[in-house]
């Protein structure tokens, strides 16, 4: 399936209550689990300990940080849509996020979105996405929130 293209704020405005897509899986693996470790200085062992985390941890292995997963949403929010006609967009809120269940190494993740709202701000469209990133195989999603973004249209 294809993108979804958008050209202007009146063709979000049609799509407002709709689920706008699913991304495609995406394997967490244990080396970018490390790398977000070393980039964000969050070493705890259990997202880079794989021996502690198999022996002492809660869930067998190393799981992601939930951050990780957060940081994600970009990537996967643009293999569901192309938005057309614009100078910029800006990343302008997170809300209500609940981590409902840990993302183990080598899980397969994807995100599910609906559109939740829309709004002109003095010629600005503003989006509330209702997120969602499913676990395949675990009936209870690796989080749920409200993202919001700014697209600038020409």
């Amino acid at each position: 399936m294809g993108k979804l293209i958008v050209r202007s704020h009146e063709e979000f405005e049609k799509l407002v209550g709709q689920e706008l897509g699913i991304s495609e899986y995406l394997t967490v693996t244990q080396d970018q689990i490390n790398k977000f470790a070393d980039a964000t200085l969050d070493h705890q062992w259990i997202h880079v300990d794989e021996e502690r985390a198999k022996t002492e941890g809660a869930f067998g292995s190393t799981i992601a940080h939930g951050y990780l997963t957060l940081s994600l949403l970009p990537y996967m929010w643009d293999q569901i849509i192309q938005v057309e006609n614009i100078k910029m967009l800006v990343n302008y809120g997170i809300d209500s996020f609940k981590f409902n269940q840990p993302v183990l190494v080598n899980s397969r993740i994807r995100t599910r979105v609906v559109l939740r709202s829309v709004a002109n701000l003095r010629g600005i469209t503003k989006i509330q996405l209702d997120i969602r990133m499913e676990i395949e195989g675990n009936r209870k999603p690796a989080f749920e929130g409200i993202t919001t973004f700014l697209y600038h249209f020409i």
